[in-house]
């Protein structure tokens, strides 16, 4: 189920992702299969549009991905371009059974290839699940 914009169900997932106004969010991959209900909760609380062309580094990336979009390691070292030394990646990709659906073993190695761990998985929308990469304590392994 999407979530309505400014449903509590969308803040507290937005909650969750640990989204706070006055951080800084660029988003990338976008199409029109992602959940709009839960991007508009997002922005929502950030009060303000996503970074997409980055001037300064960003405390959090959206990531949307699905199977189809290519080498998920490439992915995820082109998401850390902008990223602020302490910031994560939240990965979004489809859920088990969903078109586009990621591997659990393809999101361990692309994360392993791109010098990251995985933090936690949340479960954002009916058809969404989102994956949080940070760089392991200690600079990368």
């Amino acid at each position: 189920m999407s979530t309505a914009p400014g449903s509590t169900a969308g803040s507290s997932v937005v909650a969750a992702l640990g989204i706070t106004p006055g951080l800084a969010v660029q988003e990338l991959g976008w199409d029109e299969d992602v959940d709009e209900g839960l991007r508009s909760a997002v922005l929502d609380v950030l009060g303000e549009d996503f970074v997409y062309e980055a001037i300064e580094a960003v405390d959090v990336v959206l990531l949307w991905w699905r199977d189809e979009d290519g080498d998920l390691g490439d992915g995820l070292v082109d998401a850390l371009t902008d990223l602020t030394a302490k910031g994560h990646i939240w990965l979004l990709t489809p859920r088990i059974g969903k078109d586009g659906h990621v591997d659990a073993a393809d999101l361990s190695e692309a994360a392993l290839t791109a010098g990251l761990a995985l933090a936690n998985t949340a479960s954002v929308s009916r058809g969404w699940e989102a994956h949080k990469l940070v760089r392991p304590k200690g600079g990368r392994r």
